[in-house]
């Protein structure tokens, strides 16, 4: 059950994508990792990372590293789509479980707004990898999203 905070009306879908869009921009990890963004609606963001030996361990399988950042960023811009102009958000902590060896020619984190307070929002992110159309559940995320008026960099 999602008690997320609608998004005002005013505000679409595509001004959401471009906010986020903007963001991954800025972002000089996730340029790193060749991360992208997928879907967005009000507290839910889809970011997709293709296989790429960069992005790998010792065996060939995506690395938890990559696999916890990409699941950060999902949760974190989920409650950025439910901040107000302005402000943006900054991860205060998250537990990620490994259910399964990363492997397949992408990964997919689907963060996901449990709740979102006036400071605090708490996410969900899913990770999973896909192959052949198949989606396999890798990771589970579960994180705390502070709320904070936006600096200029």
């Amino acid at each position: 059950m999602s008690t997320a905070t609608p998004t005002p009306d005013h505000v679409t879908h595509q001004a959401l994508r471009t906010r986020i869009e903007h963001d991954i921009a800025r972002s000089g990890l996730m340029q790193h990792l060749g991360a992208r963004l997928g879907d967005v609606a009000p507290g839910r963001v889809h970011i997709h990372l293709p296989f790429a030996a960069s992005v790998t361990q010792h065996l060939g399988l995506f690395h938890a590293g990559a696999t916890a950042t990409i699941g950060d960023a999902a949760g974190g811009w989920a409650a950025l789509t439910l901040q107000p102009p302005g402000h943006t958000v900054l991860t205060v902590e998250f537990k990620i479980n490994l259910l399964a060896a990363g492997q397949g020619e992408s990964l997919e984190a689907v963060g996901r707004v449990v709740r979102s307070g006036r400071t605090l929002t708490v996410c969900q992110v899913d990770i999973f990898a896909l192959q052949a159309g198949e989606k396999t559940a890798i990771a589970l995320m579960q994180q705390t999203i502070m709320a904070m008026p936006e600096r200029q960099p």
